[in-house]
């Protein structure tokens, strides 16, 4: 039969005005709003990415750089077997499978159902006679279908925000690899220090030894008494525990590399006596661009949870309208299992079913404004990981440039120390001094090369603090990229300087 004009422009009109008012009835989220703003830097200087491109420890292979394969090696043995790492990509699978969770719900939904009720009917209801007062089965066999009609973008939502939190869990995964190897660098470059330091503390016990061999000399030849023998055996006996402690430090350190290769503490002591590379460069670059904040993968991380904060907040406001699933159903039904496959028994049925919330005593509002002040939060501490991340770079930027100078000062001593022992045995050879200035000159030589091998060591533990501070040389992977990266990760062509090194004037 067909419907006159008049009839569908009636219909067309009250299905519009239907919506009006389910619209103008829903609850709403007006005045809930964030003013939160990302903080950006701009220092104004400009700076093209090819400075850093003699900056030959500024990439992922920077641990080479510093020790060679040995270092590497270890890296890499950490990074397969650390258990933090195993948690972290437990984390990143846990994020994956929301996201296939929460795409799930996006496609239509159909199940079975069959159910079967033993029953006796009242006698006072609406079952007639003869069912009334009989007892019987009450069965039903049905296809369900649902389809959850999302018109506001809840689904939408919902998936960027596991999205989001995919690359949340990817960020954190590249964070800890990168403290991982940092820590790993760190320990080694103190074990080669330990090594150092226990060859050097054994020459002065050498050299200790020839003092103390003189010292006896001189007492037997009434020259010196036994108080400055007794001297000389504190000295020495101060040098040995400092062996001894040495000994200890190694050991201790090869435990916790073992550790961080997640060994057993005999994974320690295979680990070969570390060496620095010998064309280790410390030097620092000219310019430090802002862009490389933007490869630290815990700003990528506090970055990419702001993106999930907002879309809680989108998902959180499509609560305010009305939710409309399309919902069905074809089976059977019938008393008693006799007739239930029969087609008199068939039963089909579709239609909408609507959620309208009108007034939800502000439960809505309240989730709203928390979800507000979650990004509040992580804008706030995206903000304050920015502020973080430069003061990183700034600090081991200076302190790189103060060793340098004390390294070049101290290179001074070494050279001074170096030619008064030569000095000290020319006159020794000509007869016009005794041994002991020579064991005197030797044992401050020691003591410079100690001092220089903490500058050298220092320098080391810095160069790898800021590595870490600019995210370990690595490329942001592309699927951490933002669509619309802060002034924190700008493009390489039009990088900000934040950094200006004075070594390189």
């Amino acid at each position: 039969m067909k419907i006159p004009f008049q009839r569908q422009a009636s219909i067309r009109l009250g299905l519009a005005s239907s919506v009006f008012v389910l619209l103008t009835a829903c609850a709403n989220f007006s005045g809930i709003q964030s003013d939160a703003k990302l903080k950006s830097f701009d220092s104004g200087d400009k700076a093209s990415a090819t400075a850093l491109q003699n900056a030959a420890w500024l990439n992922a292979n920077w641990a080479k750089d510093i020790g060679g394969q040995a270092l590497q090696d270890l890296i890499d043995a950490a990074i397969a077997d650390n258990p933090s790492l195993q948690v972290a990509a437990a984390r990143v699978a846990s994020a994956r499978a929301m996201i296939q969770a929460t795409r799930a719900n996006e496609l239509p939904s159909v199940g079975a159902s069959f159910d079967s009720t033993y029953q006796r009917f009242t006698e006072n209801g609406l079952i007639p006679p003869p069912l009334a007062g009989a007892v019987e089965t009450n069965n039903q066999l049905a296809l369900n279908f649902s389809y959850d009609l999302d018109f506001w973008g809840r689904h939408s939502a919902e998936m960027r925000t596991a999205l989001s939190q995919e690359k949340v869990a990817l960020a954190e995964q590249q964070s800890a690899r990168l403290m991982l190897s940092t820590a790993v660098a760190h320990a080694w470059v103190q074990l080669l220090r330990q090594y150092e330091q226990l060859d050097l503390s054994t020459q002065q016990l050498a050299i200790r030894n020839k003092f103390d061999e003189i010292t006896r000399q001189r007492v037997k030849a009434g020259l010196d008494n036994n108080t400055d023998i007794q001297q000389s055996l504190l000295q020495s006996a101060n040098l040995q525990s400092d062996i001894n402690q040495w000994q200890e430090a190694i050991a201790l350190t090869r435990n916790q590399l073992a550790a961080l290769l997640g060994q057993a503490p005999e994974r320690g002591q295979a680990i070969a006596r570390p060496r620095f590379n010998p064309g280790m460069n410390t030097a620092l670059p000219g310019e430090l661009p802002l862009a490389f904040l933007g490869r630290r993968p815990d700003v990528v991380a506090t970055r990419w949870r702001v993106e999930s904060m907002q879309s809680e907040i989108d998902t959180a406001k499509t609560q305010f309208y009305p939710n409309i699933n399309l919902i069905g159903f074809a089976g059977f039904s019938s008393l008693g299992l006799t007739n239930l496959l029969q087609g008199s028994s068939r039963i089909v049925g579709a239609g909408p079913a609507i959620r309208l919330p009108i007034f939800e005593g502000g439960s809505l509002r309240a989730q709203l404004k928390g979800r507000v002040a979650a990004y509040d939060g992580a804008v706030a501490t995206y903000n304050q990981s920015l502020t973080d991340a430069l003061r990183e770079v700034a600090d081991q930027v200076q302190s790189l440039k103060t060793a340098e100078l004390q390294n070049n000062n101290q290179k001074n001593a070494e050279k001074a120390a170096e030619q008064t022992i030569k000095l000290a045995q020319q006159r020794q050879r000509v007869g016009t001094a005794n041994v002991l200035p020579v064991l005197v000159a030797e044992n401050i030589y020691v003591l410079q090369k100690k001092s220089s091998l903490e500058l050298q060591v220092r320098r080391a533990d810095l160069q790898i603090n800021l590595i870490k501070a600019l995210g370990g040389g690595y490329e942001i992977a592309p699927e951490l990229q933002l669509s619309q990266l802060p002034a924190s990760a700008a493009s390489n062509n039009n990088a900000q300087s934040i950094i200006h090194s004075e070594a390189a004037q």
